[in-house]
């Protein structure tokens, strides 16, 4: 393929989608990123490596006058994969033939930050991946290409994160060769059939177990680790909840207690929500150190 392009890429999903520009052909003049965060785990890939192996430029977010180095690119095409701060309309400008960003939901649906970790916590039962135009308003450009993954009910936003990076994947491969020659045909997003959310802080994992059992359940593994977990006090002391269970309870057990109460059935354990029901949690932690003597393991 014969085009030209800008890249702002961060995670796993911007090394996957990156590849598949080098891959096609594509002549990437200039890879964006973020320098990693000492206080963040990083489990990802890292796009700065895969740039610098194969001999492309690479710039950080915070490099002094990028955006006149973009424009002087004037690259075909700007793409922005899983980059963590919004492309400026004077530089999207610089872009010929399109700016397009790669979005970790089925938009309109959660617009704006963390979509997977939103998509889980508020019990969605899909989200995915998809490929629009950048604009001045967030996540709100013409969609040019999308793809749906399952959410299934014990699924951590990590898991989820996987198959939406996939889906990330085949999107871009599926929508390049029409971008490139140009027929794409790109369709308005229906924002007022959609949802907008903001960035997550780790202290918005604090369980209140007052709430009812599948909120609880899905905030969980909305900040199930890798990311920062959800946390309470247990036996007295601070702890994270890292794994809860939803399935049926099984028989035997008692009619539930006051919130936050725990009650033992053989090596299972679970502790009663506002709403009566019990929960199962499978694993949890103090803070002090790992202390894995919770419940027992589920498939």
């Amino acid at each position: 393929m014969t085009a030209s392009a800008v890249v702002f890429a961060y995670h796993d999903v911007g090394v996957r989608c990156l590849s598949v520009l080098l891959e096609a052909g594509i002549d990437v003049k200039l890879v964006v990123t973020h320098r990693d965060d000492p206080n963040e785990t990083v489990f990802f890939s890292s796009v700065e490596r895969l740039a610098r192996k194969h001999g492309v430029d690479v710039a950080y977010d915070d490099t002094p006058g990028l955006p006149a180095r973009v424009s002087r690119l004037a690259p075909d095409f700007i793409f922005s994969f899983y980059y963590r701060r919004m492309l400026p309309p004077e530089l999207l400008a610089a872009a010929r033939r399109g700016a397009y960003n790669m979005h970790g939901s089925l938009l309109p649906k959660f617009r704006g930050r963390a979509p997977i970790n939103w998509a889980v916590l508020k019990g969605a039962a899909e989200t995915g991946a998809t490929l629009h135009e950048m604009v001045a308003k967030p996540d709100a450009g013409r969609i040019v290409d999308q793809q749906a993954v399952p959410i299934g009910d014990n699924d951590t936003a990590a898991e989820v994160f996987a198959r939406a990076t996939g889906a990330a994947e085949q999107v871009l491969r599926r929508s390049l060769p029409r971008l490139v020659d140009g027929t794409a045909q790109p369709r308005e997003q229906d924002l007022a059939a959609g949802s907008y959310y903001g960035g997550r802080r780790p202290e918005d994992g604090r369980i209140d177990w007052t709430r009812p059992a599948r909120e609880i359940h899905d905030l969980v593994r909305a900040v199930a680790p890798p990311y920062p977990g959800a946390f309470t006090t247990w036996e007295g002391r601070p702890a994270r909840i890292l794994r809860t269970w939803w399935g049926d309870l099984p028989p035997g057990l008692p009619a539930a207690t006051a919130p936050g109460g725990v009650t033992e059935l053989g090596t299972r354990l679970f502790v009663a929500c506002g709403d009566g029901r019990w929960l199962e949690v499978i694993e949890a932690e103090h803070f002090a150190g790992r202390e894995p003597r919770v419940g027992e393991s589920k498939p």
